[in-house]
């Protein structure tokens, strides 16, 4: 799936992927600057919780939002593709100056909500300058690219990893999620080892990936994000090795960033931002 077209003179919204586990209640700083993306005290969101099989996933978020100071926030749950083409439904998201898709399962949104009106209008929104966040599988669905599901481990393994079409805002990266805390390291070097083109960034828990209309990242959180840049990989065994074995990569530029660090998806410049800064 891919992205809509962004129109002459306007800029797409935010995109922000979250890497699972965010600070909720005490200083939930990721959530509160989606909250300023969208509008601030205009703030119209809709919370998109399909990826969730907990009843009170969209509940608990549409409190989250209010409380920092959102206008008007609505879950709005998708358990067939049907309700995706509900007029209702439809309207009432583009409405929305901000969408936000809830952790679970990423492959229950590429089933329930891929190729249907809702997606579509998602991507349309975005392109129109509409932010769009997602957290833990929410995040790993954003791209057009998705890991549905691969091993742990720090080594990439051939065949260890399947992915999925996601909901298409962006060909420019894969996203994985809870990066450290579940040693995913290895899955999304295989990720791309599949295809180079795209940048990898996997997002420790309560840390996000800010991502600028032009395309920069900003590193939100109390955690750290691992970009994977296998634009000038010279060596990759990934179609001769047999499945399960390790994959030879050679040439991966790997950097850690942490909050207030960038890196610039065009350009494929890392940055220490407001770090180095306050060294100097």
């Amino acid at each position: 799936m891919c992205a809509s077209k962004v129109a002459e003179g306007r800029e797409r919204g935010w995109i922000v992927p979250i890497g699972g586990a965010e600070e909720k209640e005490n200083s939930p700083q990721i959530l509160a600057r989606f909250v300023e993306l969208a509008g601030g005290a205009r703030a119209d969101i809709v919370v998109i919780p399909t990826a969730s099989q907990l009843r009170d996933t969209g509940a608990r978020y549409e409190r989250i939002f209010a409380a920092l100071g959102a206008r008007r926030v609505a879950a709005l749950d998708f358990d067939t593709r049907r309700d995706c083409e509900e007029p209702g439904r439809l309207d009432r998201l583009q409405q929305a100056s901000g969408v936000f898709f809830t952790g679970g399962n990423q492959l229950r949104l590429g089933t329930l909500l891929g190729g249907t009106p809702i997606a579509k209008a998602v991507r349309l929104m975005n392109a129109a300058g509409v932010p769009v966040a997602g957290t833990s599988a929410g995040a790993a669905f954003i791209s057009e690219h998705m890991i549905a599901f691969g091993d742990e481990g720090s080594t990439p393994i051939a065949g260890s990893v399947r992915l999925a079409p996601g909901l298409g805002l962006t060909n420019r990266f894969i996203i994985d999620q809870h990066f450290r805390q579940r040693d995913r390291l290895g899955r999304l070097l295989t990720a791309l080892a599949y295809n180079p083109f795209a940048v990898g960034i996997g997002l420790d828990e309560d840390t996000a990936a800010f991502i600028a209309p032009d395309n920069t990242v900003h590193v939100q959180g109390s955690g750290g994000i691992t970009v994977v840049d296998a634009a000038e990989v010279q060596f990759s065994s990934m179609d001769s090795v047999n499945e399960g074995r390790p994959v030879c990569l050679l040439g991966v530029k790997l950097h850690i960033l942490t909050q207030g660090a960038t890196f610039n998806l065009h350009t494929r410049q890392a940055d220490a931002g407001t770090l180095h800064a306050a060294k100097t």
